[in-house]
């Protein structure tokens, strides 16, 4: 090859690699072993009181066997600068692993069709319910200053071909639920979902809602509209919803944990079926004046299907939340989890939210939990006002063994390659070419959701 071709091709992959740079939102950095990728959502549009609660099917997502030690998200604007809570109101983010049938563009999923008759098969969680809360990870307005650090040497696995059902493959759904309370007439009521200021009868599915039903879900739906205050100019925006995945590759000195979330809705100690509800409303008190005591307390019991080790637990509530717990049978805590409130007007501190839930790392091996123990989860809010559309779920991580202490601590080297001109041309066109086509296929479908049945 002559000179003038070589430096042709090497132009190339400048030249593509420049590209790269100004058409990614994803970086992968990588520091002793452990990998990090930051990825943008398809974008969110809204306007003052709008809602937007969209499913986004086979997102970014780290490929490969490895193990999850983090997955962290925050809303930012179009210039990447996070946004207030004050603006706009995150309820919740998940993130779901599916299994796709090979070769199907249309992405079709029923839950009642069955195993081998359904395009998508939801990967769940290892958690409790019958339905619903099959995420892997998920948060809601606390997300900014609540850790989900897995520690070592543990680790959530996915990617492992050995799980995929023939003729499948695994993929990621984000499932983004944020409230524009910009102009609100009453914006803390738009973030609990109250009807009245929805001005809504039925569901997202035309069905009359029960008259008795005064806030939540059933309210805030997809393309719905929070009461905003007269004669204002419509001003839309895009949003995104910024997540930041921390992963190792597998290997077997990696512990793995499964995840298991409660919901002190569950209906199991009084109709022995896991239904869980999600969302409950908490009533006003009516003694508390004389008490000098506002705390609304709900309990539920479970029993647990395994016996292993907790490593990592923390609790999901809503505005008036003021902590929940888990407890062993025999009364002991595993976990108490308490929200941390804003304090003032900036972006990770706004005042009268939620920005933070109190996390719990045991030491490994003190808090155990037997098979078939029955747990008992207790979540409390504040009573002083009411509040509808609440929630009080709990995640832990669990290691089925208790031989974890068997598992050497891997010890991660960072990578060093020699560059040289000629490397970094042909690195270049292969990783660049990668990263294009991810960057336009997810460009194409920015604007496109479908629906699930989790």
């Amino acid at each position: 090859m002559s000179f003038g071709s070589q430096g042709l091709v090497f132009s190339l992959a400048i030249a593509l690699l420049a590209t790269c740079a100004r058409n990614s939102e994803a970086r992968v950095t990588l520091e002793n072993g452990l990998k990090t990728m930051v990825y943008l959502s398809p974008k969110i549009t809204q306007h003052q009181g709008s809602v937007s609660n969209k499913y986004y099917y086979d997102i970014e997502f780290p490929k490969g066997h490895i193990a999850i030690k983090s997955f962290n998200a925050e809303v930012v604007d179009e210039a990447g600068n996070p946004v207030s809570l004050q603006e706009t109101y995150l309820h919740h983010w998940v993130a779901v692993r599916y299994y796709q049938r090979i070769g199907i563009k249309e992405k079709i999923y029923n839950g009642n069709l069955g195993f081998h008759r359904s395009d998508v098969i939801i990967a769940r969680n290892a958690g409790i319910c019958s339905h619903g809360l099959t995420q892997f990870f998920g948060l809601g307005s606390e997300t900014r200053k609540t850790s989900t650090h897995v520690p070592d040497p543990y680790g959530i696995k996915v990617g492992n071909p050995l799980e995929v059902p023939y003729g499948y493959e695994e993929k990621w759904m984000l499932n983004i639920h944020a409230i524009d309370t910009r102009d609100a007439v009453d914006p803390m009521g738009c973030t609990e979902c109250r009807c009245n200021l929805y001005n809504v009868t039925i569901d997202e599915y035309g069905r009359p809602l029960d008259p008795n039903y005064v806030g939540g879900l059933y309210c805030c739906y997809d393309e719905t509209q929070c009461k905003v205050k007269d004669g204002l100019e419509s001003v839309k925006r895009n949003l995104y919803l910024k997540y930041t995945v921390k992963w190792v590759d597998w290997s077997d000195s990696i512990v793995p944990v499964k995840i298991f979330i409660f919901d002190v809705t569950d209906t199991w100690q009084n109709t022995g079926i896991h239904d869980c509800l999600i969302e409950y409303d908490v009533e006003q008190s009516t003694t508390g004046i004389a008490t000098n005591d506002y705390t609304s307390s709900r309990r539920t019991s479970v029993r647990f299907p395994i016996s292993g080790d907790v490593v990592y637990g923390v609790a999901h509530q809503h505005s008036g939340g003021i902590g929940s717990a888990l407890y062993r049978e025999d009364g002991g805590v595993i976990c108490s989890s308490k929200p941390i409130y804003g304090k003032g007007n900036d972006v990770g501190d706004e005042a009268g939210y939620i920005v933070g839930m109190s996390t719990c790392y045991p030491k490994p091996g003190s808090v155990k939990i037997a098979q078939g123990e029955t747990l008992t989860l207790e979540s409390n809010y504040s009573s002083e006002k009411s509040h509808t559309g609440v929630m009080g779920l709990f995640y832990i991580l669990v290691v089925e063994s208790s031989s974890e202490s068997n598992y050497p601590v891997q010890v991660y080297e960072e990578l060093k390659v020699p560059i040289f001109s000629w490397g970094l041309a042909v690195f270049g066109l292969a990783i660049c070419a990668a990263v294009l086509v991810a960057y336009h296929r997810r460009k194409r479908s920015e604007d496109g959701y479908l629906s699930i049945a989790a």
